[in-house]
């Protein structure tokens, strides 16, 4: 009785190892299947990057009734920065509700600025340059 007893015991945990083995030989299968996490890290920025884009986009529109400003270096700059702009540009940063990303925006449009040799940031070249 007690070796009966023994070798169904046994053969009830060779039955558990062997669904252990199969839970982790797919488990591995999974692993080895999942993209990398840079890819991961990638795809994400490239979402939230896309995602901002867009929210901006719907924040700041693409046409706007302003007069048109004399180009003198005299006038509004860019908060924070020795880039001159106009009123209208000024008007719209300040529609930006969420402070890092009006930070951010700025940051870039100063970037590009400062790379194209622009002397006043007007709305034309605000909306090229805000667009991520």
């Amino acid at each position: 009785m007690e070796q009966n007893l023994l070798e169904t015991r046994l053969q009830a945990l060779e039955d558990k190892l062997g669904r252990l083995e199969t839970l982790l030989v797919n488990l591995s299968a999974k692993l080895a299947a999942a993209p990398e996490p840079s890819a991961t890290t990638a795809a994400v920025r490239e979402w939230v990057t896309d995602y901002v884009s867009m929210r901006l986009q719907q924040l700041v529109p693409h046409t706007c009734e302003h007069a048109p400003s004399s180009f003198d270096m005299q006038g509004p700059y860019l908060e924070g920065t020795d880039v001159p702009c106009t009123d209208e540009v000024l008007h719209r940063i300040g529609r930006i509700p969420i402070p890092f990303v009006r930070e951010m925006v700025v940051q870039r449009v100063v970037q590009r600025a400062r790379e194209d040799k622009v002397t006043r940031v007007d709305v034309a070249f605000f909306e090229q340059a805000a667009t991520f």
